[in-house]
C-alpha cells in the first residue's frame, strides 16, 4: 500500500503546480566547500575546479570516481552547475579548431537565408549546427586531438555513464546580441506547455537525466560579453519546465541569476533543467565564441529498429478510410497514429529542418494527424512524409 507521501505526490503538472514562494524557498540553499572537496573554489554557489590540477593530481580510478560522484551530486541535488578552469590548456589547439570552425561558418554564410534561428534573431549570432560531425570531416586530425580530452569524458560519464553520444552546436554571439529569456533545455524544455502537461511528473523528473549540457569557451567571456545566465538549484524544482514559462518565474530569474566569466579553454557544464539563458553581449568588440555541448545518454534508445516510415505509408490509406466510414472513433484513429508514426521530431538536421517558430520541427505523427484532419490523398501524404524523411540526414 502507498504511504501518505506517495499518495500526495503530484502525477500531473500544470501552472497550478507552480508556486513562486515555494520556488524561492527551494532556491534558498547554499553550496558548502565540504560537499565539494575537489573544487578549487565555490563562486556564487557554483563549484569551480582547476582542470590542470585535476589531471595532474588524480591518476587513479578510485580518486576519479570520488570526483565524478561529486560532480554527479552537483548536477542532481546541488547547484546543478560546475565550472572547470583550464579544461583545455593547449590554447594553440583550441585556436586551430576555432579557425576551422570559422571557415565552416564562412562557407555556410554564403548559402544562408539570413533568417536567423529559433534561438536568436537574424544577425545577432552565427551558429554551426552539428559542429561535431562537420569538424570531424573538415579536419580529422584536429578533431581527434580536440576530443581526446579526458575531462570531457569524465564529466560526461559522471552524469550519463558510458555509451554517451556528443552533439555540438557552435554559437558566436556578436556585439549587441540580445539576451535570451530564461528556459530549460532538451528534452522537455523544447516542448510547449500544453504538451508538457500530457507527461506525468515521473517524466518531468527523468528528462534532465538523459542529457548533459555544456560549453567550451573558445574566447574569453567577461560578464560584459554575456556568458550564460544561470540560476543555481533551479534544476531540482520538479514543476520547473512549466514554471520557467511563467512571467513571475522569469522575473525572479532575471533578479537572481549569476554569470560566470570564462576564459578561453574553460569548461562549463550544467543539468539541462537549470534555468538559464544566454546573456546580452554588451561589448563593442568581443565575439563571444562557444562550442555548446548536448551530450546524450545511451539509454535514450528503443530496443528494436522499426521502420516507422514504412509503417505509416502502409497504415495511412486504411486509417483515412476508417475515418471516412466512421469505422473508428477520432480517439481510436489518434491512438493508431501514436502506435504507428514517429512521435518525436529529434534527432533532426537543424540546418535544413530548423524550427523558426517554436522549438522543434514537426514530427511524423504531426504530419499524419494533419493529413487525416485535412483528408489528404494517400499520394500527398506519401510525398510529404517521404520528403520529411529526406531531411533526417546529417548533410
Amino acid at each position: 500500500m502507498l504511504d501518505k507521501t506517495e499518495r500526495a505526490a503530484p502525477v500531473w503538472i500544470d501552472e497550478s503546480s507552480c508556486s513562486i514562494e515555494d520556488f524561492k524557498r527551494h532556491l534558498d540553499q547554499k553550496s558548502e566547500s565540504a560537499d565539494y572537496p575537489a573544487a578549487a573554489d565555490i563562486v556564487s554557489d557554483i563549484p569551480v575546479y582547476d582542470g590542470a590540477a585535476l589531471l595532474q593530481n588524480n591518476t587513479g580510478e578510485a580518486a576519479w570516481r570520488d570526483i565524478m560522484a561529486e560532480w554527479n551530486r552537483s548536477f542532481s541535488s546541488g547547484p546543478g552547475i560546475i565550472v572547470i578552469r583550464e579544461g583545455y590548456t593547449d590554447i594553440a589547439l583550441l585556436d586551430a579548431v576555432t579557425d576551422v570552425l570559422n571557415r565552416i561558418m564562412k562557407e555556410e554564410a554564403e548559402q544562408d537565408s539570413g533568417q536567423g534561428d529559433h534561438f536568436a534573431a537574424a544577425g545577432a549570432n552565427t551558429r554551426i549546427w552539428n559542429a561535431h560531425e562537420k569538424l570531424c570531416v573538415a579536419d580529422p586530425e584536429l578533431f581527434i586531438r580536440y576530443n581526446a580530452n579526458d575531462l570531457l569524458r569524465r564529466v560526461s560519464e559522471a552524469w550519463l555513464g558510458p555509451g554517451y553520444q556528443i552533439t555540438c552546436q557552435v554559437n558566436v554571439v556578436h556585439p549587441g546580441g540580445q539576451a535570451q529569456v530564461a528556459h530549460r533545455d532538451y528534452h522537455m524544455g523544447f516542448q510547449g506547455a500544453a504538451l508538457m502537461q500530457a507527461y506525468p511528473a515521473s517524466q518531468h523528473a527523468v528528462s534532465c537525466h538523459l542529457t548533459l549540457q555544456g560549453g567550451i569557451a573558445h574566447s574569453d567571456m567577461p560578464v560584459e560579453a554575456g556568458p550564460t545566465k544561470l540560476l543555481p538549484f533551479s534544476q531540482s524544482y520538479l514543476p520547473g519546465y512549466q514554471a520557467v514559462l511563467l512571467p513571475e518565474f522569469r522575473a525572479h530569474f532575471e533578479q537572481h541569476h549569476v554569470q560566470m566569466p570564462l576564459q578561453k579553454g574553460d569548461l562549463l557544464f550544467f543539468n539541462p533543467a537549470t534555468f538559464h539563458a544566454a546573456g546580452e553581449n554588451r561589448t563593442s568588440n568581443v565575439e563571444r565564441f562557444a562550442n555548446l555541448l548536448q551530450i546524450g545518454s545511451a539509454y535514450g534508445r528503443s530496443i528494436e529498429i522499426v521502420d516507422r516510415l514504412r509503417m505509416s505509408l502502409a497504415a495511412y490509406p486504411a486509417l483515412l478510410a476508417a475515418k471516412a466510414n466512421e469505422g473508428l472513433s477520432a480517439r481510436e484513429i489518434d491512438t493508431v497514429v501514436s502506435a504507428t508514426a514517429e512521435g518525436y521530431p529529434f534527432p533532426a538536421n537543424l540546418d535544413i529542418d530548423s524550427p523558426l517558430s517554436g522549438m522543434a520541427p514537426p514530427s511524423q505523427q504531426d504530419i499524419m494527424r494533419q493529413a487525416l484532419t485535412e483528408a489528404w490523398p494517400a499520394e500527398k501524404f506519401a510525398s510529404e512524409v517521404k520528403e520529411q524523411a529526406t531531411r533526417k540526414r546529417s548533410h
